[in-house]
């Protein structure tokens, strides 16, 4: 379709990839590759990871890079001892310029050996792809920054640099190490602006850079729970009050239901230049929705599109059920998650609202635990979006540089409730099947992952030097 074409479009073809060792060219890269390597192969999900090792590996990098024990603080709490992070400081010599803060997250999404190719755990190079458990998502990221400072160790920034890896960002359920700091260190991580997941590139199938995204703003992920309850009674006798139909009936409420059209600056800007190059009848509808957000014939054009329909909406979402007790009795009770992505600026107890509107008197609904933070998105700032177009630029020349708006969710959250603005950096390219991230076989191109690399160096030093 034509938003593909648009989601790219002006990229030169990449040359031939070369293997690690082509890549490795320079010495700088060798070193990062055996921090990357470490990183990626530190088991770090929850079940049986630990965030805690692999941020006391980096602290050990960063020492032996001429780092104090006073400029690195490693954290955790006793519940949960394997879920810590660090926080690393490069002072800067200029007291008036305010810190900026480099955040990314040691914790991966489950992976089990059976399901995968390779073993999830062990950083493997084939055809010039790395795969591994977090060799994107979000290790690269990480690894860069902790990479970073080490470089910069001996040339002093003038704004002072900070870094924080945290654990806790793949659960809703667990520590989160993002969340613990901004309640109980909010000194330790501040910030004038924080650089963050979420922006990055998007590479098609013959490995063209497509696009590149500075991520401004994201949805707030809330599960949300829908209980019917029934005396129950013998499946011989049924009888038209059953838990099961009534609650089939509120969840069909919720698909059968569309959230009003929102817009922020950065989903103008997103769809105005959607509009630009995918022109016809989906640019032009796109540019109907711009002028007039209630226009439900223009709505229905490019919701056909499902990135298009989330950016334009808050949107819940069915995901799990649970209902009965045995296979001839009639239920006593039945339950469904709605996972809902809450656009910016609306909030959880009004979408909490119109849920228990849509699911009726018979359906109790309630938020699910914890309460993830919204928040109003950053604005776009020139002296934030300047260096990362005068960059992009230089680094991958032709490749439009877009903001965006994340349909999912980060830790980045946590930071802009206490008023640090967070921007998702753009840098890293990936496959378009989002490179297996979250799924099966996760895989980053050896020269994604080095061009990165260098673009984020060097928009650190744009923004501290």
């Amino acid at each position: 379709m034509r938003l593909a074409k648009w989601l790219g479009g002006v990229a030169a073809t990449l040359a031939m990839l070369p293997g690690i060792a082509a890549a490795q060219g320079r010495p700088d890269q060798k070193a990062f590759f055996g921090l990357y390597k470490q990183l990626v192969e530190t088991n770090t999900a929850l079940s049986v990871g630990s965030c805690t090792q692999a941020a006391s590996q980096i602290a050990d990098r960063l020492k032996a890079a001429g780092y104090k024990d006073a400029d690195i603080t490693l954290f955790s709490v006793p519940e949960h001892p394997k879920d810590g992070g660090i926080v690393a400081v490069l002072p800067g010599t200029d007291k008036a310029l305010k810190p900026m803060l480099l955040l990314g997250h040691l914790d991966v999404v489950e992976a089990k050996r059976e399901d995968w190719t390779r073993d999830p755990f062990k950083l493997i190079e084939e055809d010039g792809f790395l795969y591994g458990r977090g060799t994107v998502d979000d290790k690269a990221m990480s690894a860069v920054w902790a990479d970073t400072l080490i470089r910069l160790k001996k040339t002093p920034p003038k704004r002072t640099i900070k870094m924080a890896l945290t654990c806790g960002e793949e659960t809703t359920f667990a520590f989160n190490g993002a969340e613990w700091l901004a309640k109980n260190k909010p000194d330790l991580i501040a910030a004038e602006f924080v650089l963050n997941e979420g922006g990055g590139g998007r590479l098609d199938s013959d490995g063209k850079r497509e696009l590149l995204a500075v991520q401004v703003g994201e949805k707030a992920a809330q599960n949300y729970t829908f209980l019917a309850t029934n005396p129950g009674g013998h499946s011989s006798q049924p009888t038209p009050e059953n838990a099961i139909y009534e609650l089939a009936d509120a969840v069909k409420a919720v698909q059968g239901y569309e959230f009003p059209i929102h817009l922020t600056d950065t989903t103008r800007a997103f769809l105005t230049a959607t509009a630009q190059k995918v022109g016809g009848q989906l640019g032009g509808a796109i540019n109907r929705l711009l002028a007039n957000p209630n226009d439900q014939a223009a709505d229905a054009i490019v919701s056909q599109d499902k990135a298009l329909h989330s950016t334009l909406r808050t949107t819940c979402v069915a995901t799990l059920l649970q209902a009965g007790h045995a296979e001839n009795a009639l239920p006593q009770r039945a339950t469904a998650n709605i996972n809902c992505r809450i656009f910016p600026g609306e909030t959880v107890e009004g979408t909490l609202a119109k849920l228990k509107e849509l699911a009726g008197p018979k359906i109790t609904v309630t938020a699910n635990q914890p309460v993830r933070p919204t928040a109003i998105p950053p604005k776009l700032d020139p002296k934030i979006i300047g260096p990362m177009k005068t960059l992009a630029a230089k680094h991958f020349p032709g490749v439009p540089l877009v903001p965006m708006m994340s349909t999912g969710a980060t830790d980045g959250i946590f930071f802009q409730t206490i008023g640090i603005p967070v921007y998702g950096a753009p840098g890293i390219f990936i496959e378009k099947d989002m490179s297996g991230i979250h799924g099966l076989n996760e895989r980053i191109r050896v020269t994604s992952l080095y061009d990165g690399r260098d673009y984020l160096y060097d928009l650190v030093r744009a923004y501290a030097y």
